[in-house]
């Protein structure tokens, strides 16, 4: 199984949030979950824009990156490169989808990367990809 995740899902992992307890249920199926550098770019700017509202102090991000290097480092998440088509897949997406769903174009480049890379689940809590995602035949949450 092959569960592509974005920012938002990374973030109920180790942030305390309405979603976390579905986000560990979830991780207990042990899927192999890539992360490409687009999806570490989103963690980084996720972690920032939670210290910016206030929601945690620099101490408890950096706190949170060192967690979230140790699971890397432990096979937690799966090293993997960004697909080569993956932004024509996403302007694809924009045309077919965008008319009727109003995505933004992270949110096609998010489930261009799953269905690049094979995926056959998408976790997300963010209802736009959801609903992208779904419409793409993946399982979401």
């Amino acid at each position: 199984m092959i569960a592509y995740v974005d920012s938002s899902f990374l973030v109920s992992v180790y942030v305390m949030s309405t979603h976390s307890a579905t986000a560990d249920r979830l991780l207990r199926q042990r899927p192999q979950i890539p992360m490409t550098p687009f999806l570490l770019a989103e963690w980084a700017h996720a972690l920032a824009a939670q210290v910016f509202r206030g929601q945690m102090s620099v101490s408890e991000a950096q706190r949170v990156e060192l967690e979230f290097a140790n699971d890397r480092k432990t096979g937690l998440w799966t090293a993997s490169a960004m697909p080569d088509s993956a932004f024509e897949v996403c302007a694809d997406l924009a045309r077919q989808y965008g008319p009727k769903l109003g995505m933004r174009t992270l949110d096609s480049l998010h489930v261009a990367c799953a269905l690049e890379l094979k995926a056959d689940r998408f976790w997300t809590f963010d209802g736009r990809q959801a609903k992208l995602a779904k419409a793409q035949g993946l399982r979401v949450p």
